[in-house]
């Protein structure tokens, strides 16, 4: 049952202790058992107020004395010693700092250069330190576009952008007193300088790569003499452009120069496949007179020991070796013509000219054709006197063979 519902008996508020501490009722619960209620917010703060005069030595009331004001010597040092051991942790506890990965920190000490500390967590004497966080891993980044004069008198306007990195934070810190500045007015000089050396139609055609790589030496030396603590990684030229009243010309110029480029690019790959062509056929000339010269050699060798070999057996018997020559040299001679040789005074014989024949079997077959078409035209009785005329020649022609023949018989 709740203590507060009605008919419920004697009621028990859990939160009432009977009556106050030290009030009526001499510190016993009256009617209320052994409850306790909650501490008295007031009463907590002056029994903390007690303590702290106890402690300076202020009067305060005694414990048990039934609220009987009781004195004591005040301590005059315990309220400041107080304050300075409070401002002493304060202090201490705002020196402790923390590094990050990317950051170095330059201490200084009374504005004196004291050390450089890495990542992580550290602690310096506040208003002793002072620690000034530099980033040295974040690469940054300066662009600007310039218009100045060029070797020949020109004007050109160039867009340059430089990419740097904190090398040395301590150098960044101490020696100049605003680095990026210092930075862009070294720029500014090295790019004058150089464009300054250099031809205008350079600069804005093949001289731009040439271009970045002087400005990116020049400046690094300024920033080296300077003591920026500063490193370029690249120079870019981002644009280089004439002035607007010559900007079609020079547009011509360009175009005629990669024409130029292209013809000469065409020109390469020409001489690229026909140089190997030409050292390929002087090679296969060079290999073919190699050969031919050790065939000749070979031969020559071959002769002069078939000669010795001949001489040999010349001298074991000269009168077949002298017969077996002459009939070797007579037939290779003689094989080469087309004449032929008929012993008179043997039996006759009927040559038949066999290398005619086979020379001109292969021509009469593509000239039959066409004698037989011609034929066709000439008058049937021309072609029967030539007949008759053939038989005639050949008569007499056989006539005089018997003849020769019965005289080399009576002979």
């Amino acid at each position: 049952m709740a203590w507060n519902e009605p008919g419920g008996g004697k009621q028990h508020d859990p939160w009432s202790g009977g009556g106050r501490r030290g009030g009526n009722g001499g510190g016993n619960n009256g009617g209320g058992g052994n409850n306790q209620g909650p501490p008295d917010l007031d009463e907590a703060l002056k029994k903390f107020q007690d303590k702290i005069n106890g402690l300076l030595g202020g009067r305060g009331k005694r414990s048990g004395g039934g609220g009987k004001p009781g004195g004591g010597r005040r301590n005059t040092f315990a309220l400041p010693g107080l304050l300075i051991v409070i401002a002493l942790a304060v202090w201490a506890a705002s020196g402790f700092y923390l590094v990050d990965q990317s950051e170095r920190g330059v201490v200084l000490r009374f504005g004196k250069f004291q050390e450089i500390v890495t990542p992580g967590l550290h602690w310096n004497p506040p208003l002793v330190d002072d620690v000034r966080m530099v980033n040295v891993t974040r690469v940054r980044s300066l662009t600007q576009t310039q218009s100045m004069l060029t070797e020949d008198e020109n004007i050109v306007s160039v867009e340059i952008s430089a990419q740097y990195q904190v090398s040395n934070p301590r150098d960044f810190v101490l020696n100049v007193r605003n680095p990026e500045v210092s930075l862009e007015n070294a720029l500014d000089s090295a790019l004058r300088h150089v464009v300054g050396g250099t031809e205008m139609i350079d600069i804005l055609t093949s001289g731009r790569e040439i271009l970045g790589s002087a400005v990116s030496s020049r400046l690094q030396s300024y920033l080296d003499s300077y003591g920026t603590g500063l490193l370029l990684q690249t120079i870019n030229i981002e644009s280089t452009a004439p002035p607007d009243a010559v900007q079609d010309a020079f547009d011509d110029v360009i175009r005629a120069r990669e024409d130029r480029q292209r013809t000469i690019n065409e020109a390469m790959a020409y001489a690229n496949a026909i140089i190997p062509a030409a050292q390929g056929q002087a090679q296969r000339l060079i290999e073919q007179g190699q050969g031919y010269r050790e065939s000749v050699v070979a031969e020559a060798q071959g002769k002069a020991n078939r000669f010795n070999s001949l001489l040999t057996q010349y001298e074991g018997a000269p009168s077949v070796m002298r017969e077996r020559l002459y009939l070797d040299t007579m037939s290779e001679v003689l094989g080469r013509t087309d004449k032929v040789l008929v012993d008179a005074e043997s039996s006759p014989m009927m040559y038949l000219p066999l290398d005619k024949l086979r020379s001109d079997s292969k021509s009469g077959q593509n000239g039959q054709n066409n004698q037989d078409a011609n034929a066709q035209d000439v008058d049937p009785q021309l072609l029967e006197r030539l007949r008759s005329q053939g038989q005639q020649s050949n008569r007499s022609s056989s006539s005089s063979n018997s003849s020769s023949g019965i005289q080399r018989e009576g002979r």
